[in-house]
């Protein structure tokens, strides 16, 4: 589990998969190189005044990060990111309030925005799953 601070200072815990924890001790032995860095509570440590890598620069690096992909980088942003992990997520049948702990949604109805993606979703069930579902299913 991950300890997220977010807006207002509310902390919740996310899990990480195996994958991520490999990824995140690779780059914990990278950043351990760094003079200060080492002995950081923060996972992106930064000289910055915060001691962490701001959401302002993050949103600048992914931008510049995009380009080097060869990705517009007017296309994609936190939000973006944030927002495809939230309508992926719904998308192959998470609990909406699962979603909302995962993004630290004080209220449920903040989460439900994200539900759009469940439209097409219910109607390819009926169709492909109900009897007498068809492809003209609106």
């Amino acid at each position: 589990m991950l300890a997220i601070k977010g807006k207002g200072g509310r902390e919740r815990l996310v899990p990480l998969t195996e994958a991520s924890i490999v990824a995140i001790r690779r780059y914990r032995a990278l950043v351990a190189d760094f003079p200060g860095f080492a002995a950081s509570p923060w996972l992106f440590p930064s000289d910055s005044e915060s001691g962490h890598l701001t959401r302002q620069a993050f949103a600048r690096d992914l931008k510049a990060v995009a380009d080097l992909a060869g990705i517009p980088g007017g296309s994609i942003s936190p939000h973006v990111l944030r927002h495809a992990f939230a309508s992926h997520l719904l998308q192959n049948g998470a609990d909406l309030r699962i979603v909302q702990e995962l993004l630290g949604h004080a209220d449920v109805s903040t989460t439900q925005i994200y539900t759009h993606v469940l439209d097409e979703r219910i109607k390819s069930m009926v169709r492909d799953l109900h009897p007498m579902g068809d492809s003209d299913v609106d």
